[in-house]
């Protein structure tokens, strides 16, 4: 009888803290899927992302996100050079957990294969609320219409998860 008692007492435990938890997901506004992590509209994480893009991208992509010339085409190496990020490039293309994590790894990392890139990862150098706030500056710079199309595809990326 005893070890009923306690069996009861348990499910009930049980079925409260889940109850509770589904009234909390219930009243816990959701993100946007189409904000996706960066926080272009943020002045202050802009403002460390432009900083830290001078510092430690601007030198292969270009102090105007202009990226390196005939960056479409391989060199001698065989190997890309490194694109622009503004509008010309393809960096918004890639949904914000893609960005996140080519920068956190490199290029060649997330690629696989026996692709080769000049483009290192970050993650040693950079904390992700740094890599953050770079791919959130970049963003920043991109007009209207290029990061609605953005916003669309970390919408698209985060349904098909």
């Amino acid at each position: 009888m005893k070890r009923n008692v306690q069996i009861m007492m348990g499910i009930g435990l049980a079925g409260g803290i889940a109850g509770a938890g589904y009234a909390l997901m219930a009243t816990t506004p959701q993100a946007d899927p189409s904000s996706g992590r960066l926080q272009w509209q943020v002045p202050e994480v802009v403002a460390r992302g432009e900083a830290i893009y001078v510092a430690a991208c601007a030198s292969c992509h270009g102090a105007n996100l202009e990226g390196q010339a005939d960056w479409q085409m391989r060199g001698a190496n065989g190997r890309l050079p490194a694109p622009p990020h503004d509008p010309t490039g393809h960096t918004w293309h890639h949904p914000d957990e893609i960005l996140i994590t080519i920068t956190t790894q490199g290029t060649a990392a997330v690629v696989g294969g026996n692709y080769e890139s000049d483009m290192m990862g970050f993650g040693d150098v950079l904390t992700e609320t740094e890599i953050i706030a770079v791919l959130s500056y970049i963003k920043s710079t991109w007009p209207p219409e290029v990061i609605e199309i953005h916003n669309q595809i970390n919408v698209d990326f985060a349904a098909q998860r």
